[in-house]
């Protein structure tokens, strides 16, 4: 399609259509952007995007992602203008209401052509790192003829003023992610009034002192439009298009203000915008030659996609190309049954930090399409791998990224590699950080993409790097996240099985916590008891009365009290409980049959106690409910009360003895 604004035009006022009706039918959304940047989306669609709405997972279409979340009815628009099977008319009318799949800020999980779940601001465009990355990565393994794609974003100034967008754009910069192309909605409006209330900053500056390219346009004018995304798909570099807009454009009284931001235009500045874009179709109707000049965008992308489909069929690498994207995991080899055999048979004292190590030494081999890193520290997350070479700008092929001290720009980075496909990230930092990257995590559960987190030095066990270093809270607070896994591995048996069940959830992530400290072997069997999420480690001998539960570091704790109870005619089961979630998925009988009613429960972990009172009832919660201390690891466990010498008078205290 030309560029003729006679015809374009009316394609930008169909989205400014749409966005205001809706939010009016609504009465609530955020109308402003979505009229605003309603030019600039026209021209990205129309003149450079590579998409076909019959075939929304095609794997080589280009990644558009909406970072400025609020604007959402800029995507519903797009995608129903573009003749998507959903979102319908009806859909739109339904903007915002329960169970539609017009939410409130865009879901992946939703719609076909949302590639991610965007609203917290920032975060698209650092996910949008990660789709470059894998695009990048793909396209080393497997060439041009399959893999090579543009990622296209649409940030706001909100965007731009998080955080984690610092931490991404070093990231891109640094990788010379050429692919990415940020168009930046620089309209001077936020929610509370005009930038310059808040910021001063010269963010085109910062891009460019970032290694980005930096380019201007008009953002209402489409020849302009046009010749900034021509040069932003030519360099080599991410691309940052400032589009200089106006918030609500076409509403002629609140156009310009934040008044429009967040809020429904009304009644009576929707018949005044109508009037003045010389609009005169009814609510949710779109005129025919308007429909039709929309839906004849598809047909270039038809063409573009059949002659991939062409390339994929004669490609030699096309049935693991196919395999690695629909996100199935190799055939096991035995290098699994290999390397757990050679556990039970020489069982190591090592910490699970080391064990996942050992774990991925094997995993990184089996499973061509890990991808990991870590925050910068991967001496001490043990993340990297002798088949992991590094991912950079200099060889793409690489399969450890240098995330550096980017802990949220890491973990949204590796939500988009996963959502992208293709590639199964995973990436490790202290698990004190995580509060640092949590919102991604969250998001991670909340966009269903496999993703691992390799959180180590997961307790007081780390020793003299004190309170700051030592989570307390940490793992009860990532438990309380849903549709997480929380694997707190006691040994390495444990450490390999919570690898192995993280790496089989195609739609949930996965946390293992992991200790800094040497533990020594509890399980001698491979028999995937971890897959459980909890079960019986020792059987008492004695007639039980107590049942200790534990997790990580303090199983071994919790073996040494049941052994001085024994010793003293007091029956004690121990439980190992690596993963909450799974065992909570198990039946009642299972359940009750490890926990059963009748007995004291006692939990141990060297966290918070809050929250094992759904497993212990009234019994004992051992715990940690203050910060830490500076200390060796040993004095920490034997000051805090975590050592056999301590819990065991507190449970014959409980039992009346």
């Amino acid at each position: 399609m030309s560029l003729d604004s006679s015809r374009l035009t009316p394609m930008a006022n169909a989205i400014r259509a749409l966005s205001m009706d809706a939010v009016q039918a609504a009465n609530s959304g955020h109308p402003g952007m979505p009229m605003g940047m309603a030019d600039v989306a026209t021209v990205l669609f129309s003149q450079f995007l590579k998409f076909d709405p019959a075939a929304p997972k095609w794997p080589d279409r280009d990644r558009f992602v909406l970072s400025a979340g609020h604007g959402s009815m800029l995507l519903y628009s797009l995608l129903h203008l573009t003749g998507y099977d959903r979102p319908t008319m009806a859909d739109i009318r339904n903007f915002r209401q329960l169970h539609s799949v017009c939410a409130g800020h865009p879901e992946n999980t939703e719609l076909d052509g949302v590639e991610c779940t965007t609203g917290p601001l920032g975060q698209g465009l650092a996910t949008a790192v990660g789709m470059a990355i894998a695009e990048r990565h793909l396209n080393a393994v497997f060439g041009s003829d399959l893999v090579d794609h543009k990622t296209w974003v649409i940030a706001g100034d909100g965007c731009l003023m998080e955080g984690v967008n610092h931490e991404a754009v070093g990231l891109a910069g640094t990788l010379k992610l050429g692919g990415l192309n940020v168009l930046w909605d620089d309209n001077h409006i936020t929610i509370d009034g005009d930038t310059s209330l808040s910021t001063c900053e010269d963010v085109a500056a910062r891009y460019a002192a970032s290694g980005w390219h930096v380019t201007r346009c008009d953002g209402h004018d489409f020849a302009d439009i046009a010749r900034a995304l021509a040069e932003a798909v030519a360099d080599p570099r991410p691309s940052l298009v400032a589009c200089r807009t106006v918030i609500g454009q076409g509403a002629p009284n609140k156009a310009g203000s934040h008044a429009v931001h967040g809020s429904p235009l009304g009644a009576d500045e929707v018949a005044a915008t109508r009037a003045a874009l010389g609009w005169t179709a009814a609510p949710f109707e779109i005129p025919a030659d308007i429909l039709v000049d929309w839906r004849s965008l598809a047909g270039k992308g038809a063409a573009a996609r059949a002659a991939w489909e062409a390339r994929l069929s004669a490609s030699p690498q096309a049935a693991e190309f196919t395999r690695r994207m629909a996100g199935e995991l190799p055939e096991d080899k035995g290098a699994a049954r290999d390397y757990l055999a050679g556990l039970v048979a020489n069982p190591p004292k090592v910490a699970t930090r080391k064990a996942s190590e050992m774990a991925l030494e094997a995993l990184t081999v089996a499973i061509p399409e890990l991808v990991g890193g870590s925050a910068d520290l991967t001496g001490s997350n043990l993340t990297k791998t002798k088949a992991t070479l590094p991912f950079s700008a200099d060889d793409y092929s690489g399969r450890h990224v240098h995330y550096g001290i980017r802990e949220f720009g890491m973990a949204a980075a590796m939500n988009g590699m996963a959502l992208h496909g293709g590639v199964i990230p995973y990436g490790g930092t202290f698990l004190v950080f995580a509060d640092y990257c949590r919102n991604a995590i969250r998001m991670s559960a909340l966009q269903k993409a496999r993703v691992v987190y390799v959180l180590t030095h997961d307790s007081i066990g780390l020793g003299e790097d004190g309170p700051t270093h030592q989570p307390i809270e940490h793992v009860m607070s990532l438990r309380a996240i849903p549709d997480l896994l929380v694997f707190r591995p006691a040994d390495a048996i444990e450490t390999a099985e919570s690898w192995a069940l993280a790496l089989k959830q195609a739609d949930r992530p996965s946390v293992l916590a992991l200790s800094r400290q040497n533990l020594p072997p509890v399980r001698f069997e491979a028999e995937m008891k971890t897959a459980k999420g909890a079960y019986r480690l020792k059987t008492a001998a004695a007639a039980r009365q107590v049942v200790l539960v534990a997790s990580g570091s303090e199983v071994e704790i919790a073996l040494a009290s049941a052994a001085a109870l024994e010793a003293d005619g007091i029956g004690a089961d121990v439980v190992s409980m690596p993963c909450w979630e799974l065992f909570d998925a198990q039946d009642a009988a299972y359940r009750a049959e490890v926990l059963p009613a009748g007995v004291l429960k006692v939990s141990v972990e060297a966290g918070v106690t809050l929250g094992w009172q759904k497993y212990v009832g009234d019994g004992l919660t051992i715990g940690i409910d203050s910060f830490g201390a500076s200390a060796p690891a040993d004095q920490l466990y034997d000051y805090f009360g975590l050592t056999a010498d301590k819990i065991v008078p507190q449970i014959k205290a409980r039992l009346g003895l």
